[in-house]
């Protein structure tokens, strides 16, 4: 993990006192002001869980866990984010070269339903799927008749990545403390009454896959099973069933009791009843026996069990207070790098947050964004670290053998906008599974591009698992024909440089990815009309249109996203050349030919931004996906001052496509009005997700939000918690590698005073702003620390800052903070350290 004094911000304030309190003329105490930002970030419940989105989550990367806060039965359901169907597959097809011939020969002729329809052959596997490890499970022995359900608590400290359960039977009170350790990879629970030994209860473990449970003479629950090793139909799924093995699992549970008079004992070989408690520790760890996307299970060499114990043995020296200390340090290393206020606000705090989501409407609460907006950071946080898998559809968090999609990662926009709040948001070190995923795909997709297009270079289509499967998905071309997934992946890396300036990763990891997908792009662009070069056969994800003959269709050739995705790469790699020194490079110099033939982005004759290459009749112009407008964003070949026109045309194409759509279409179109600087729009699709969906009734919503804030689709994907906080960081801040853009899209009437503080910017700067009725107050501006940056001491920046049609050069220089007032004079400058 790279060093960062991102966190230091949050310690040592950089800009005037009035910076960090907007709502008022005079500065207030640190003390006051923290405890203003403690109260605004919970997430808070009146009840127990009664569905599984009421539930609340917490996560440290590779392990998460629901809390449902029952009173008289506890279910924490748990997850590790390694345990999936199958084995390594064969991501080749050799029939596809044939197939491959005959579409393009149909497209060339204009027979775009026939194409679609022979484009089937082109058509792989469905992926695997992501499975769930089990669940603790504790039955209490209290009597219910003197409980109190008005004094039930329950709620999710963002602050601590902690969930808290209170509530009283009669004159105790009991309490839950729940969080999960990255530091010591452990899910850890406290369960305590305040008076002596009134806690009595039975835990046991068990899982819907294939397992069996045991108790060990260290009174400590083991629970061992396996994924099934191939993928079937839900209905197939047993606890005993015969499936070859695949990914094998444990979890241990070990509890630490307190009490003079406790009393601990077995019940049926598989559970432990504890008596007369104090309080009660609980210790949940797991692993399992996945190695690598290229090990067949069979062949692992890891013993889940041995390794469990081993965890559990690295934490017998640490207390419970220490242990929470440990994953708090952590958490908020992270966590504590951005604040945000909207509202000086603290009228709702102790109401159900479900409550302040049907009330969104009408009140437009800016706290309740506020909320949103870190509550998306923090799932970042618990399902996403160093060393753990890419976040999945889902993030870590199921509770099925079939979830929704498989819960596999999708890469015509769901996987891709997980990860969009980890630059801007400054969270970069959670971005960097994505990249070992990617190295993996690289792998496979290379013998998919040979073999199935004769290709160099790797590619990647729409949909993966835990195997980096790298072949079409099965089905119709539609979704499965969409062979760009790995190069919107690698658009990342060179962004990820573009904010960190982290040359070495640039040279040692994103380079040769980038090379390698450069390649595959090469030998998949063809002679076109016009002496265009074109993308044959293509589609617009998940989207058909209506071909000449009237009837429908999905592939044609050389789509909007196709060639903007592309346009997006070749830039990258053409820029990381320049970086490295290797712009002289044979590859480099035909991207270079290669960028002057490609397709342009065109305007329909509606005014719209073209979806396709000729301008087909869209039978369904208020569809989901906005895959046209990938060049405003997340790519950047659209711009409101060098493409006026195309920005015109991309207004009324998000007019025309409408506001209704899944979560992940909401804050996408949030975020594409943002880059357009339109506050007003922008803030009506944040308005937009404000929508408490019923999980009895999911199939009457589109979008909006459960109980628990998770995102709906529906039902579930997290993927729009996370374009949320990319949507509302690109409202305040924008960034090109020489600008810097204030409060583009600010919605001056519902947000008239307000802060932000540690959102970075291209260049490795970090950024502060505040403002007061609707207009810049002050903002701060800095470089960056890292260990990984080449000559840190002598590090200078000169950024064009733009605010309300001003602009100024700023220059900076390492170790220094420059303060600037709201004509953009610079007031101040401090040292960083």
């Amino acid at each position: 993990m790279e060093d960062s004094d991102d966190e230091w911000v949050m310690v040592k304030p950089v800009l005037d006192k009035d910076l960090w309190n907007p709502s008022s003329s005079s500065s207030s105490s640190s003390s006051s002001s923290n405890e203003t930002e403690k109260k605004a970030l919970k997430v808070i419940f009146n009840g127990e869980a009664k569905h599984w989105t009421d539930a609340i989550p917490i996560g440290n990367g590779r392990l998460g866990a629901m809390v449902w806060g029952g009173v008289a039965t506890e279910t924490i359901n748990l997850n590790d984010d390694t345990l999936w169907t199958g084995v390594p597959g064969d991501y080749t097809n050799p029939d596809a070269p044939t197939a491959l011939s005959e579409v393009r020969k149909l497209v060339d002729d204009g027979k775009y339903p026939e194409a679609t329809t022979a484009a089937v052959k082109l058509s792989g596997d469905p992926s695997d799927v992501y499975q769930l490890l089990g669940d603790i499970n504790l039955e209490f022995s209290d009597d219910l008749a003197a409980y109190d359900d008005k004094t039930y608590q329950r709620e999710l400290d963002l602050d601590t990545s902690t969930v808290k359960v209170k509530y009283s039977i009669g004159e105790v009170e009991f309490t839950r403390e729940h969080f999960a350790s990255y530091p010591d990879q452990v899910i850890v629970s406290k369960i305590s009454g305040s008076k002596s030994g009134s806690l009595s209860f039975t835990v046991f473990l068990n899982s819907k896959l294939h397992h069996h449970s045991y108790v060990n003479e260290q009174n400590q629950i083991i629970m061992e099973g396996s994924c099934p090793g191939k993928r079937k139909p839900p209905t197939l799924f047993a606890k005993n069933d015969e499936n070859p093995e695949g990914i094998k699992f444990s979890a241990i549970l070990d509890l630490q009791i307190n009490g003079d008079k406790s009393i601990i004992s077995v019940l049926d070989e598989k559970k432990l009843k504890v008596e007369g408690c104090d309080s009660v520790v609980l210790l949940l760890v797991a692993s399992s026996s996945f190695e690598s996307p290229f090990t067949n299970p069979k062949d692992s060499k890891r013993d889940p069990v041995s390794e469990s114990l081993n965890t559990l043995e690295s934490l017998k020296n640490f207390s419970y207070s220490e242990l929470y200390a440990r994953h708090v340090d952590d958490y908020q290393k992270l966590f504590h790098r951005v604040s945000i206020e909207l509202s000086s606000s603290n009228n709702e705090q102790n109401v159900a947050t479900s409550e302040r989501v049907k009330s969104f409407k009408t009140d437009e609460d800016p706290s309740l964004i506020e909320l949103l907006f870190q509550y998306g950071r923090y799932l970042l946080i618990s399902c996403s670290r160093p060393g753990t898998q890419p976040a999945n559809l889902q993030g870590i968090w199921n509770n099925k053998v079939e979830p929704a999609w498989d819960g596999a990662p999708h890469l015509n926009i769901n996987l891709q906008m997980n990860y969009w709040p980890s630059l801007s948001c400054n969270l970069h070190e959670c971005q960097e599974p994505l990249f070992d995923y990617i190295s993996s795909l690289s792998v496979n997709g290379s013998k998919t591009a040979k073999v199935n297009y004769g290709a160099n270079g790797w590619v990647t289509h729409q949909v993966s698992d835990i195997w980096a499967k790298t072949s079409p998905d099965r089905g119709e071309a539609v979704w499965a024909l969409w062979p760009m997934g790995g190069a919107w992946l690698c658009a990342h890396l060179w962004e990820h440089y573009t904010y960190t300036m982290n040359k070495e990763f640039l040279e040692n990891k994103a380079y040769p990815l980038l090379e390698g997908c450069t390649s595959f792009l090469l030998d998949w662009l063809i002679e076109g009309k016009g002496g265009y070069l074109e993308t044959n056969p293509s589609t617009s994800p998940e989207h058909m249109f209506i071909a000449p003959d009237g009837k429908p269709a999905s592939v044609s050739y050389s789509t909007t996203m196709d060639m903007s995705i592309i346009k997006e790469v070749f830039i990258a790699i053409v820029s990381a050349s320049e970086v490295l020194g290797k712009e002289k490079s044979d590859l480099i110099q035909r991207v270079l030919k290669a960028q002057l033939r490609l397709y342009p982005t065109k305007i329909a004759r509606d005014g719209s931004i073209l979806e396709w290459a000729q301008d087909f009749e869209d039978p369904e112009v208020h569809h989901r996906h906005v895959s046209h407008l990938y060049g405003l964003f997340p790519g950047h070949t659209i711009t409101v001052e060098k493409t006026p026109d195309l920005c015109k045309a991309a207004d009324y194409t998000l007019v025309k496509r409408g506001e209704e759509g899944p979560g992940w279409s909401t804050t996408w179109k949030a975020a594409l009005w943002a880059r357009l600087h339109n506050s007003e729009h922008a803030y009506r699709m944040v308005k937009h997700l404000f929508d408490l969906v019923d999980p009895d009734h999911e199939s009457d919503y589109e979008g909006g939000l459960y109980s628990n804030l998770f995102t709906a689709h529906p039902p579930f994907q997290i993927d729009a918690n996370f374009g949320f906080c990319a949507a509302i960081a690109e409202m305040l801040v924008q960034s090109t590698m020489k600008d810097l853009y204030l409060l583009p899209a600010l919605p001056r009437d519902k947000w008239s005073n307000g802060l932000v503080k540690g959102l970075k910017a291209r260049g490795n700067v970090t950024v502060s702003i505040s403002w007061k009725e609707g207009d810049l107050h002050q903002f701060g501006i800095w470089l960056s620390k890292s260990n990984k940056l080449e000559g840190l001491k002598n590090q200078n920046c000169t950024k064009r800052v733009h605010y309300g049609g001003s602009t100024i050069m700023a220059k900076m220089t390492f170790g220094k903070v420059y303060t600037f007032d709201k004509k953009l004079r610079c007031i101040k400058t401090t040292s960083l350290f």
